[in-house]
């Protein structure tokens, strides 16, 4: 699913690299204090969305791997998914929110930009070209 979205807007999937976490979701969110949610419709995985503690800021972690079917795109899903990521990580006691995007994912952009995330400077995934940080509390 992941790499069916990736590939609608000429993106890559890079099992090796920054896609890795996807297939040891086990290691790299859980074994964390992450976690990697699968959002089914109808029994049909339409979307994922996901979320593990970095050391970029002060008790932050970075939304990762937040991606929708265009079938399920334009109700909402989008903006309520990561509002209950935000409400998980609040929950746990984070206080800052980091996330790395590319621009040609405009529905993506649009969506943090309008959810009160921040530009800031500091990419570190090869195929993103933005990234946003929220703090909370």
């Amino acid at each position: 699913m992941i790499s069916y979205v990736l590939s609608e807007y000429g993106l890559g999937w890079e099992p090796k690299g920054a896609d890795r976490d996807v297939l040891q979701v086990e290691e790299c969110y859980l074994a964390t204090g992450g976690e990697f949610w699968v959002i089914e419709h109808q029994s049909q995985i339409v979307g994922t969305g996901a979320y593990y503690p970095i050391n970029r800021g002060e008790k932050a972690v970075e939304i990762r791997k937040m991606y929708l079917l265009p079938s399920v795109r334009g109700i909402g899903l989008g903006k309520y998914l990561l509002q209950q990521l935000e409400a998980a990580i609040a929950t746990r006691g984070f206080q800052q929110i980091w996330i790395e995007t590319a621009s040609i994912l405009v529905e993506a952009v649009k969506l943090y930009e309008s959810s009160g995330y921040l530009p800031e400077i500091g990419v570190e995934t090869a195929r993103c070209d933005r990234v946003y940080v929220k703090y909370l509390g």
